[in-house]
């Protein structure tokens, strides 16, 4: 029972041995830093503590998650390890815990629950992993050290002394009983390996082979030939005497008396939480497992295993190198990537960051004239000219065209726009035509902004930008605002092609389109119908009414006076139910 994970419960296949806990001064959580752990370690015994070291001594993040079932939790012994042969398991990994709180380790006591690709198609984008008790986390790295489960026979009293005298590798107990009355119980091809092995500790040593079937005749001679017994009765139970095992029940009710017995159990890998990625396997003779290279690498590049998930013949000091040359081979990885990165940062230097939509409405108000003409969208007021006037919140207003409109129609308005320079015109033709009274000006990000007001009309006209903007989300909560019976009015400039465009405007959407970075002509085909703007918003058909959903044709004229054109406004009016 050397090796260094059991776990009865498949729930909880990720972590092994007690963890230190958060109240512990050197405990670190990752949203602290809000950034992505370096590697992620799933599983604390003798290989991920291993890991975690190597890793936490080159000065990387680490968070070791640990449901504290380690595989030989029932063996009071380990064997075999160096400077700490017949030392419990649970001291090592107490001794392992408290060497790791020296370094940026942490190690949380939970269950991992899935691990899943930040994005797929990106190399880069690392690993998420999600957790029974604690909020997700993202890594660049995972290493998974999360054991087995050693399958049992299912005979009366076997579980019961399993890891004291119902022993799986003799490498670890077979000194301990040396020379006494042992058997060797066959369950797999496995078990004929082991019948020979276990021959080396003893003398005295049956095969129950009734669970293998007939052996061939020439392998049961060579069993033979070095003193051991076979028999193929079927053992129905495992006695015991004062506690202690003292032999087997056979079928025909003949009893044996037995010191220790041997079990090639079934290897059970705890890799159901790395199941999704479909990652290469490879089969031995005690099942199929993880392939891995020489370093514990996967199949998937940010995913190593260690210890008996990928390989079940491990034991404690096997497990203990293989997590030591994970967390090297991880750390060179996460240096490589890392040099990758500068180098492409120094030959391909980012383009610069697109502005915010704050920054690009503020410069386009603040940087050139007036771009109101002072007259109201003939789309707009042909809807709300049919309306009794009310209280009216008006979406991205500008510089007031319609807001100065609505007020002079009677209506009480909130002029929201996200441009300081914008509104502030407003105000001005607002005073200058007397309506000041009737319009609060707000400037503000309406992706931000937020109201106790209800009202009964809310409009945006051509409430559209150049740069990114959460335009429906703005839209369907600006919705919510409206009193029971209240409408939601939107107009829109309907571009299904150029051809839609003046052909005075043209040219300013190119270079608008390409100044923000949306390539050439881009801007020309985002600009919905009502229809597509309805499917976009969403909104529940059981509690809005659509009274207009139309395009409407209307006469243009150039700046210059000298050119006209028919351009399309898309109409939506909803009506919200009482």
């Amino acid at each position: 029972m050397n090796e260094t994970r059991e776990s009865k419960d498949p729930g909880r296949r990720d972590a092994d041995g007690a963890a230190r806990t958060p109240e512990d001064p050197t405990h670190q959580d990752a949203a602290a830093h809000g950034d992505p752990w370096d590697a992620i370690v799933i599983g604390g015994g003798a290989a991920g503590l291993s890991a975690a070291l190597m890793l936490g001594r080159a000065r990387r993040r680490v968070l070791v998650v640990d449901a504290g079932e380690p595989r030989n939790r029932f063996a009071a012994h380990m064997h075999g390890v160096l400077g700490d042969d017949g030392t419990d398991p649970a001291e090592l990994l107490r001794r392992g815990r408290s060497e790791l709180a020296a370094y940026d380790v942490t190690i949380r006591p939970d269950t991992v629950t899935g691990v899943e690709d930040n994005d797929p198609d990106d190399d880069e984008a690392g690993l998420t992993v999600r957790f029974a008790d604690a909020a997700p986390a993202s890594a660049r790295a995972l290493i998974l050290a999360t054991g087995m489960t050693d399958g049992l026979p299912d005979i009366p009293g076997i579980r019961e002394f399993w890891g004291s005298s119902v022993l799986h590798c003799p490498y670890c107990h077979g000194w301990e009983v040396r020379g006494r009355r042992l058997a060797v119980l066959g369950t797999s091809e496995m078990s004929l390996h082991q019948a020979q092995l276990v021959r080396q500790w003893s003398d005295d040593l049956i095969f129950f082979t009734a669970a293998l079937g007939e052996i061939e005749p020439d392998v049961a001679a060579r069993l033979r030939s070095r003193g051991v017994v076979v028999v193929d009765t079927p053992v129905a139970e495992v006695l015991s005497r004062d506690g202690q095992l003292s032999g087997v029940r056979l079928a025909d009710d003949s009893e044996v008396e037995l010191d220790a017995i041997f079990v090639a159990s079934q290897a059970l890998p705890h890799d159901d939480v790395v199941a999704r990625f479909e990652l290469e396997r490879a089969t031995n003779p005690m099942g199929s497992f993880l392939a891995t290279d020489m370093t514990g690498k996967t199949s998937h590049p940010r995913i190593w295993a260690v210890g008996n998930v990928a390989n079940p013949g491990a034991t404690v000091p096997v497990s203990m190198a293989a997590g030591a040359m994970a967390g090297g081979m991880v750390n060179m990885a996460l240096v490589t990537e890392e040099f990758d990165r500068a180098v492409r940062k120094v030959s391909d230097p980012a383009p610069p960051a697109e502005p915010s939509p704050a920054e690009h409405w503020e410069s386009r108000y603040a940087g050139g004239e007036v771009r109101w003409s002072g007259d109201v969208n003939a789309s707009t007021a042909a809807v709300v000219s049919t309306l009794e006037a009310g209280d009216v919140l008006e979406l991205g207003c500008g510089e007031g065209g319609d807001a100065v409109w609505l007020a002079e129609q009677g209506w009480r308005v909130t002029a929201v726009d996200i441009s300081p320079t914008a509104t502030a015109r407003g105000a001005e033709a607002a005073a200058a035509r007397g309506v000041s009274a009737d319009i609060d000006w707000v400037a503000h990000d309406l992706s931000t902004w937020d109201t106790d007001q209800n009202f009964d009309l809310v409009t945006a006209s051509f409430f559209h930008s150049e740069v990114e903007l959460q335009r429906i989300e703005i839209l369907r909560r600006a919705a919510g605002y409206l009193r029971p019976g209240g409408l939601l009015l939107l107009v829109t400039h309907v571009f299904e092609s150029e051809d839609d465009i003046p052909p005075w405007g043209r040219d300013a959407s190119r270079e608008r389109a390409d100044a923000v970075g949306h390539g050439h002509g881009h801007a020309v085909h985002t600009m919905p119908t009502p229809a597509e703007e309805l499917e976009e918003l969403a909104l529940d058909p059981a509690l809005w009414d659509v009274i207009t959903q139309e395009i409407r044709p209307r006469e243009v004229t150039s700046p210059d006076g000298t050119q006209t054109a028919t351009i399309k406004d898309g109409v939506l009016l909803l009506r919200r139910r009482a």
